[in-house]
């Protein structure tokens, strides 16, 4: 059956007996997935950093939909000692897992470094997820239909590039371009997934997603100039959390995507409207980059892919 034009929530099908991990789904876009996710039937794991959080979310879930199946899973992406303990648990409880979201993230955040010193946004919205998902992959590849979906941002475009002399940022930093390296990261990552699991003939697949301009908590660090603009264009750029969040639930439920899509919202400049397979960057599809920076990140975070 065709998708529809204009593809919203009411389009995901059945997710009746599938587990569902989504990571930073305490608010925003994470919990907005969560949610439909979980009001589809799905039985939903809310991977956050404050537990206390995670069940405030999970009580909200609750709250709309009494039947709702929510569980709550520590996980700080700053840490891989936390991320290690949390792929430990989740494959000590799921011995199946469907979805992967990789959602949580932090943007134009001042320059500080994460527990094992990498720089904080390369390190919590690349390097972090790309641990947690080596670390649970075998619970995915043995899962009919599992998909692994990572978030990324038009900002993948701005002042991105893979800094290899110096992934850190410790020889001056820029928080627009550290958060367009580990959004471009998000990319690269997920394009050498997909050929790594075609290459093994493995059922799941790895899609991308990006939400366009969503007025949501990562806003809170945009740097002081650009506040004045940010608020004048809001109400013409930017959209809430919920339209936010399609782009990513197309990418983890609609039957007919496939490995490698990237979707994001159809409106100007991919600002906000409802979600549509779209192009990334140019350099996001260079496979060169693409092994250099799995290289890179198997040695900085110590974990390996079985695919």
């Amino acid at each position: 059956m065709d998708s529809p034009r204009h593809w919203d929530s009411a389009a995901v099908p059945d997710q009746t007996g599938r587990v569902a991990v989504v990571t930073g789904s305490n608010t925003g876009i994470g919990y907005e997935t969560a949610r439909v996710l979980a009001a589809r039937g799905a039985q939903v794991v809310l991977a956050v950093r404050t537990p206390a959080k995670g069940e405030a979310a999970a009580a909200r879930i609750r709250a709309q939909h009494p039947d709702a199946q929510v569980a709550i899973t520590e996980c700080d992406l700053a840490s891989l000692e936390s991320i290690r303990t949390a792929a430990a648990d989740l494959r000590s409880a799921y011995p199946r897992i469907d979805l992967l979201i990789n959602n949580a993230g932090v943007m134009f955040t001042p320059r500080q470094e994460t527990v094992d010193g990498f720089e904080m946004q390369f390190g919590t919205n690349h390097l972090g997820h790309f641990a947690l998902t080596g670390l649970i992959l075998d619970r995915l590849v043995g899962a009919d239909g599992s998909r692994v979906v990572t978030v990324s941002s038009n900002a993948h475009r701005l002042r991105a590039a893979i800094h290899f002399d110096d992934l850190q940022w410790q020889r001056g930093y820029s928080r627009v371009g550290a958060y367009g390296q580990a959004k471009l990261a998000n990319l690269l990552f997920t394009y050498e997934l997909q050929r790594r699991l075609a290459a093994a003939a493995e059922p799941t697949i790895a899609v991308a997603a990006h939400p366009g301009s969503s007025n949501t908590e990562l806003m809170r660090n945009l740097p002081a100039l650009l506040r004045p603009a940010a608020r004048l264009t809001a109400p013409l750029l930017f959209q809430n959390a919920a339209m936010g969040a399609l782009p990513t639930l197309r990418a983890a439920t609609d039957p007919q995507v496939t490995g490698g899509q990237y979707f994001g919202p159809d409106g100007w400049q991919q600002q906000r409207g409802h979600p549509v397979a779209v192009r990334s960057s140019r350099q996001s599809y260079d496979a060169d980059l693409q092994r250099r920076l799995w290289t890179v990140s198997e040695e900085l975070t110590g974990v390996t892919y079985g695919v």
